[in-house]
């Protein structure tokens, strides 16, 4: 099974992320099991735009990393802008697709780590992957995205 994380914080957001789940659904030859929509914060900058959330899963028989490929011709389909400014910081998008873990594989290149390196930090990925995959675990933290929420919601700010 293929986890994913759409985002948006530009344009009509449900639209642009409907549309990346349609495009999903015909590569990947079935409906995808879809989350409840997270609205959030911009992550690593400063914006006035907040995001909107959608964590996907669906059966793939794809290699992790044409599974990357095809996420991202369908994230440049859809909106070919960058996601960063000229210093390499992050920056208002129409539409992000991130690839959050496939199953209990763990790969670590320069092209492609899963799960994802950051997802135990970000609520916008836990939320929505606990509502589709309440019983997948972590496969080098060991925990669940509802246990992993829980330390990160636990944990000082600072």
């Amino acid at each position: 099974m293929a986890y994913i994380n759409i985002g948006s914080n530009q344009g009509d957001r449900k639209a642009l992320i409907g549309q990346a789940v349609a495009l999903i659904s015909v590569f990947a030859d079935c409906r995808p099991i879809c989350s409840d929509y997270f609205e959030s914060e911009p992550w690593g900058y400063t914006s006035d735009a907040p995001y909107l959330n959608l964590g996907v899963a669906f059966p793939t028989t794809l290699s992790p990393e044409c599974l990357l490929e095809k996420l991202l011709d369908i994230q440049n389909s859809i909106s070919s802008g960058s996601h960063r400014d000229a210093l390499g910081g992050y920056i208002d998008r129409e539409i992000d697709i991130d690839l959050i873990a496939v199953d209990s594989i763990v790969i670590n290149t320069p092209e492609l780590t899963i799960p994802h390196p950051r997802m135990h930090l970000r609520d916008f990925v836990l939320v929505p992957m606990s509502q589709i995959a309440p019983d997948w675990q972590h496969p080098i933290l060991h925990l669940n995205c509802s246990q992993i929420l829980a330390s990160l919601v636990n944990t000082p700010k600072g």
